[in-house]
């Protein structure tokens, strides 16, 4: 049994953490809203009122929140993990953020004898409940082995990138291959409706030729649904692109796929559905 402090417990971390805690772990929690947690204290995980105490306590700190903000403020500072965290704690931050603070944290982490990964993952809700995510791994090689078992009882497809930053730039690679794919999803969809054809039919004929992608066999039936709760927020999204776009012009590298889709759901946004789910792009081609 490994005591792991989890701070994160949205849409995805939730399900995350309860997959740790139904494998014998003893888990402590940490979330701004407390009643996000209410569940994971029901089934038996421990509630700390502060980043601090919680770093107190936990051998592992797993977080997964918003925004790169929210990590810097969770990780530095006198009342961060890197300040407040036992010596050899393993710190392991899930949120897809920006590489370069991946690679700060674990300089930080380094210098105060911590261990770091930056391990963002990929699968929605969807593979955060079924434990099938996708796990990119950056930091060094050791800490990598040391979570690896942990890492299994939340993701299906764990891959070691490289160095600190290495899974950040890859989660990046992911979010740019979707951002144009939800556009091709979207327009086919409204394209089908537009000929007169079951939008379900013409999914059945082509999720499982070349057109196939993990957004057209998981979001397209949420589409034709009118289900547009959120796998995964527009808000986040449009943070993950940003990100991306950032680091890509920072290295010199045209993205005019990803510049066009973040345009787009910047003005899905505007027109009130951040806190939709990414599948709501659809709306933009409906009118």
């Amino acid at each position: 049994m490994t005591t792991i402090g989890f701070i994160g417990t949205g849409v995805m971390g939730k399900s995350m953490a309860l997959h740790l805690l139904r494998a014998g772990h003893d888990i402590h929690v940490y979330t701004r809203t407390k009643a996000k947690a209410d569940s994971l204290i029901d089934a038996g995980a421990t509630w700390h009122d502060s980043v601090t105490e919680l770093a107190h306590a936990v051998d592992v700190a797993i977080t997964i929140v918003g925004y790169p903000s929210d990590v810097e403020e969770i990780y530095f500072g006198p009342n961060g993990l890197i300040e407040n965290a036992k010596p050899n704690t393993l710190l392991i931050d899930m949120t897809t953020s920006k590489p370069k603070l991946a690679e700060r944290i674990a300089e930080a982490a380094k210098q105060k004898q911590l261990m770091a990964l930056d391990a963002p993952v990929s699968g929605g809700d969807i593979g955060a409940k079924n434990g099938t995510l996708a796990i990119m791994v950056g930091g060094e090689k050791q800490a990598y082995q040391l979570a690896l078992p942990l890492l299994k009882m939340m993701g299906e497809k764990i891959v070691y990138q490289g160095p600190a930053g290495s899974g950040q730039h890859t989660k990046m690679c992911n979010q740019i291959t979707i951002a144009t794919n939800m556009i091709g999803v979207s327009e086919a969809i409204a394209y089908a409706r537009k000929a007169g054809l079951d939008p379900n039919l013409v999914l059945e004929s082509i999720s499982t030729g070349a057109a196939s992608s993990w957004s057209l066999s998981n979001l397209a039936p949420r589409i034709i649904a009118g289900d547009f709760k959120p796998g995964f927020y527009v808000k986040h999204f449009i943070k993950d692109m940003t990100i991306a776009l950032e680091t890509a012009e920072e290295m010199g590298l045209a993205t005019p796929g990803l510049k066009l889709a973040l345009s787009l759901y910047q003005e899905l946004a505007e027109a009130g559905e951040e806190d939709s789910g990414t599948q709501a792009l659809i709306k933009l081609f409906s009118s």
